[in-house]
C-alpha cells in the first residue's frame, strides 16, 4: 500500500484510501448497485466490477430518511438530526467504509457494525461508528455500512415482482456481509473472523441476521447493544400499512410505473405522514421464516458467542423532559400501571438522584432490560455474556445518567465523544476497558484480556454481569428484586416498556 494514498485491489475493482496516523481509511466503497427506479423494493445486487481507480475518500449517500429532531438535549449530543453525515442520502446507498491498521501482519480480526436509529434513521457514516481508533488501538479492521430503510426497505407489498419488499433492508445487510467475507481479505482482515455489532436499532438488525438462514456463516460473533429481541410484522399488518403508504402517495396498488418513478421524494413524503417507525422486516417464509425469540432462529444462531447489554438509564433518551417533579413521577407511575403503582414505588424509592432518572430506570428495567434478560435466558447453555453501563455521562452536568447510547463510541475506543466526557479519565478508562473486552472477543470468540479481570460466561443460574462504572466490576444477578418483578409483569410490547 502506498504510504499516504493506500489502493487495494478488491473483487469489484481498484479502490483508493487515506492513510491517517498508520490507519487506511477507505469511505463509500459501493457494495451494491442503485436501488432506485426500476429497482426499488428489489433484492439488492452486488455492485459490477468498474475499470480504473475508485477514489474512496468520502462516504457515500444514506437512505432516504427524514431524520428524527434533536427534541431535547441529550438527543443534540448524539445527533439525532445528522444521522445521514457527510453522505446526504439517496437511493445509490449500498456503501461501506472501511478502516485497517497499515502495519504488515497475519490477517486480523473483522468488526462489522451496523448502525441504530430503529429501521427508520441513520447510517454507518454518522461519527460516533467512525473506527479510525478502534483500528490503531487494537489491531482489527473496522467496517461500518449503510442500507435501506423504513418504508424503502421494509414495505410490505403485494404481488410476486415484490415479493422481497418487505424485508429487502435486511438483504442489504447479507449483501454487505458477503462483500466482507469476499473483499476483507485484500484490507488486511480475517473472514473467517467476522464480528457483527449493534446498539439500538443496530442491535435489532443483529438479533435479524441471527434469525435469517440467509446470514449463516457469513458472521462469527454478536454484539447486542441496547436492542434486544426485535419484532417483525405479520404479512396481513405489513400489507395494510402499504395500502396506507399507496395511499397517501395517490397510487393504486397494481401502478407499477408510478411506484417506480424516478423521484423518492414522494414516498419518502408519505413516509414521513404514516410514520416512519411502523416500517419494520416482514416475516418471509424463505428469507424471515421465524421471529428472533423463535425456537427455530435461537437454535440458527446458537453457535455463535453472543453479547448483549444494556445503560442503566437506557430509556432516559426517549423522554420529552428531564425536569420531572416528585408529583409528575408519582402520577406518571400511577397512570401507567395503576394496579402496581403501590409496588413500583416502593421497588425504586431513594434511586436516582433526580425524578427522572429513578424513572428512566424503572421504565429500562420493564423494557429494555427485560427485553436484554429474556434474549440471555433463551440462550441456555450457549457461549454469552452480559454488561450493563452505569456510568452517567458528565454531559449536562450528569443530569441524562448512563442513557441510551453512552456507549456506542466506547466500544469503538473513543473516548473524545461528548458523551463519555470528552476525554475525562473515567471516560477514557472505561472506552479502553469496554473497547479491548470487544476487541479480544472478535480475536478469539471470548471477551477475555491478560490486562483485565475475568469476565465470566453468563448462565441462568449465576447471571454474572459486567457492570462498566468509575470502578468495573462484575455483579451476579444485580437488581434481581427488579428483575423478577418486571418478569412477573405482562409483556410490553416495545422496549419503553
Amino acid at each position: 500500500m502506498d504510504d499516504l494514498f493506500p489502493v487495494v485491489e478488491t473483487p469489484a475493482g481498484r479502490v483508493r484510501g487515506l492513510a491517517n496516523a498508520g490507519v487506511g481509511v477507505f469511505r463509500g466503497i459501493p457494495y451494491g448497485e442503485d436501488t432506485g427506479g426500476a429497482w426499488r423494493w428489489q433484492p439488492p445486487r452486488a455492485k459490477a466490477p468498474w475499470t480504473g481507480l475508485r477514489d474512496a475518500f468520502t462516504p457515500g449517500p444514506a437512505s432516504p430518511q427524514v431524520p428524527s429532531p434533536a427534541t431535547n438535549e441529550y438527543a443534540q449530543l448524539i445527533h439525532f438530526d445528522r444521522t445521514t453525515a457527510d453522505g446526504g442520502m439517496g437511493e445509490d446507498c449500498l456503501s461501506l467504509n472501511v478502516w485497517t491498521p497499515l502495519v504488515a501482519g497475519p490477517a486480523r480480526p473483522v468488526i462489522v457494525v451496523i448502525h441504530g436509529g430503529g429501521y427508520a434513521i441513520g447510517s454507518g457514516n454518522a461519527p460516533m461508528y467512525d473506527g479510525a481508533q478502534m483500528a490503531a488501538r487494537h489491531d482489527v479492521v473496522v467496517v461500518s455500512l449503510c442500507h435501506r430503510l423504513g418504508a424503502f426497505g421494509f414495505l410490505g407489498l403485494a404481488g410476486e415482482r415484490f415479493g422481497a419488499a418487505g424485508h429487502c433492508g435486511l438483504l442489504d445487510l447479507v449483501l454487505a456481509l458477503e462483500w466482507v467475507r469476499d473483499a476483507i481479505g485484500a484490507f488486511g482482515g480475517d473472514a473467517g473472523r467476522v464480528t457483527i455489532i449493534g446498539q439500538s436499532g443496530g442491535g435489532w438488525k443483529v438479533g435479524a441476521l441471527m434469525a435469517m438462514p440467509a446470514a449463516v456463516g457469513l458472521f462469527h460473533r454478536a454484539v447486542v447493544q441496547s436492542g434486544s429481541w426485535p419484532t417483525f410484522l405479520e404479512r396481513d399488518e405489513a400489507a395494510a400499512l402499504a395500502e396506507r403508504l399507496l395511499g397517501e402517495i395517490g397510487v393504486v396498488a397494481g401502478d407499477t410505473a408510478a411506484l417506480l418513478a424516478p423521484d423518492f421524494v414522494p414516498v419518502l413524503a408519505a413516509q414521513a405522514r404514516v410514520m416512519a417507525l411502523a416500517f419494520q422486516p416482514v416475516l418471509d417464509p424463505e428469507a424471515l421464516p421465524d421471529h428472533p425469540y423463535a425456537p427455530a432462529a435461537i437454535a440458527r444462531s446458537a453457535h455463535v458467542p453472543l453479547i448483549v447489554s444494556t445503560t442503566l438509564e437506557d430509556a432516559g433518551l426517549f423522554f420529552d423532559s428531564f425536569d420531572l417533579t416528585e408529583a409528575d413521577y408519582a402520577d406518571l407511575i400511577a397512570r401507567r400501571w395503576p394496579d402496581h403503582a403501590a409496588a413500583i414505588t416502593a421497588l425504586y424509592a431513594g434511586l436516582g438522584a433526580t425524578p427522572y432518572l429513578r424513572y428512566a430506570r424503572l421504565v429500562t428495567d420493564a423494557g429494555f432490560r427485560r427485553f436484554a434478560h429474556e434474549q440471555l435466558d433463551a440462550r441456555g447453555a450457549a457461549p454469552t455474556w452480559a454488561y450493563r453501563w452505569d456510568w452517567p455521562s458528565p454531559a449536562w452536568d450528569g443530569r441524562f445518567g448512563a442513557a441510551h447510547a453512552i456507549d456506542v463510541s466506547a466500544s469503538l475506543a473513543n473516548p473524545r465523544d461528548a458523551l463519555i466526557g470528552a476525554g475525562t479519565a473515567v471516560g477514557r478508562h472505561l472506552a479502553d476497558a469496554l473497547s479491548a473486552r470487544l476487541a479480544a472477543f472478535a480475536a478469539t470468540g471470548t471477551p477475555q484480556t491478560p490486562c483485565l479481570p475475568d469476565w465470566p460466561v453468563w448462565t441462568p443460574a449465576a447471571r454474572e454481569t459486567l457492570i462498566l462504572d468509575a470502578a468495573p466490576r462484575i455483579e451476579a444477578d444485580p437488581d434481581a428484586a427488579m428483575r423478577r418483578f418486571w418478569a412477573a409483569m405482562p409483556r410490553p410490547s416495545s422496549l419503553l416498556g
